[in-house]
């Protein structure tokens, strides 16, 4: 059962970092995004993420992919995606290869 709840981790890992914001070349999961991957015993997935603004214009569309492609994944259950503001997201929380990508190395 562990190593199930782990291969799905890394399986959701892999589908968040093909969903992007359409105004930053980088996957929201480099970019700091994500806060949290949760996975229960029944593996149901629960998502709590942030956006780099509170009036990001795609949000709408960012959320729905991830649900959406996290769905596609045949070993999650139910998915649900939290969004949070806190804490307030900061160039900090993105990846070495985002800081790169970015121009902030």
């Amino acid at each position: 059962m562990e190593n199930n709840i782990l291969k799905l981790e890394e399986d959701i890992v892999r589908m968040l970092k093909t969903v992007y914001d359409p105004e930053i070349p980088v996957n929201i999961y480099d970019l700091g995004l994500i806060y949290k991957v949760d996975v229960d015993e029944e593996q149901n997935v629960t998502i709590t993420m942030t956006l780099t603004a509170p009036n990001c214009p795609a949000a709408d569309f960012i959320l729905e992919d991830v649900r959406l492609k996290l769905e596609s994944i045949p070993a999650a259950k139910n998915v649900i995606v939290n969004l949070t503001f806190e804490p307030e997201w900061n160039k900090d929380m993105l990846s070495e290869e985002a800081k790169l990508e970015l121009g902030f190395l």
